[in-house]
């Protein structure tokens, strides 16, 4: 269950969830950032990464090319670090659930509220 979490979100929030997301990254440690949507799009879905995101248009392209990648859309907000990583943990079962039972493999959203 990797993540990579989109540009507007923290790159320091990685290493506080390694324990629950080994392998999570966000897009500045694979140096993508300020990469177009649609290449972050394809470059998730041929490393199989779930975008974490707090844009519509991830949304928006999984209506477009199909739900691979999965993408969590956090709408939160203007909200800190600390605060994304504790909504990530309190969300855990959530995700986890989104991302590996058969039952949600049509689903390719999952937005977060606060």
């Amino acid at each position: 269950m990797k993540l990579l979490l989109d540009q507007n979100i923290s790159f320091r929030i990685t290493s506080k969830i390694q324990d629950l997301f080994p392998g999570s990254k966000q897009v500045r440690d694979l140096g993508l950032e300020n990469s177009k949507d649609s290449f972050l799009w394809n470059y998730a879905k041929e490393n199989n990464y779930c975008i974490v995101t707090f844009d519509g248009d991830f949304y928006d392209l999984g209506l477009i090319k199909g739900s691979s990648p999965k993408v969590i859309w956090l709408r939160l907000g203007n909200t800190s670090t600390q605060n994304i990583e504790t909504v990530l943990r309190k969300n855990y079962e959530l995700i986890k659930t989104f991302l590996t039972d058969p039952n949600y493999n049509e689903i390719g959203c999952l937005e977060i509220n606060n």
